[in-house]
């Protein structure tokens, strides 16, 4: 039986994919460093030269860790900004976003409940729960 000629390609590996989980991965474990570089190479490799996303699901939520682990270092500016850009874009893999928007709140919470910014980025997220049931975070 012949083999269809497309099957060469079937099994082509995508390594930003690794990377993609990789730096959730290290994100839920703490290692913050790593899911910091994991994040930035997944934009980086998610970006085309001209600026051109290649890969807009993956460059919607790669933002999250970066503001995640900005939290835990103590930078809410930074971590507000990539907050932020991880819910602009329009092609977005909700169920994702939402897990990683929660540990997002709760750094927010946790370390800034009395900064209004860190205020009003949370109450964007439950108004974001108006349109996205399942989008709030706990």
């Amino acid at each position: 039986m012949p083999y269809p000629e497309n099957l060469d390609n079937h099994f082509v590996v995508d390594p930003a994919k690794f990377d993609f989980y990789a730096m959730d991965c290290y994100r839920l474990v703490g290692e913050d460093k790593l899911a910091r570089t994991l994040a930035e190479e997944v934009l980086r490799a998610g970006t085309d030269f001209d600026g051109t996303e290649r890969s807009p699901m993956r460059n919607a939520e790669a933002p999250v860790p970066l503001g995640v682990t900005a939290a835990r270092v103590g930078d809410l500016e930074q971590a507000l900004t990539m907050g932020a850009r991880a819910l602009e874009g329009d092609r977005q893999s909700v169920p994702s976003l939402i897990m990683t928007s929660r540990e997002l709140a709760a750094e927010m919470r946790r370390r800034y409940a009395a900064e209004p910014a860190a205020q009003d980025y949370l109450n964007r997220l439950h108004s974001l729960a108006q349109d996205r049931p399942g989008f709030l975070p706990r």
